[in-house]
């Protein structure tokens, strides 16, 4: 899965540790939200896109490949 986390957070001029101090996880977890090796739960999905001012739907790409 795809993420424009990276991007978003750099518009916002947000950390990794500062996205993840204000959704309640660790930095490691935003790192490896960026790099697409976590699919976060829809809570945390929620709260990253709502921090960043966006959508689930915005936030996160899906392929059809992520589904198999």
């Amino acid at each position: 899965m795809k993420t424009r986390i990276k991007e978003l957070r750099a518009r916002h001029e947000l950390t990794q540790e500062e996205l993840a101090n204000k959704v309640g996880v660790r930095r490691e977890t935003i790192g490896f939200l960026e790099k697409g090796k976590y699919n976060p739960s829809l809570k945390l999905a929620y709260k990253v896109a709502n921090t960043l001012e966006t959508t689930i739907d915005e936030l996160f790409i899906f392929d059809e490949s992520d589904l198999k």
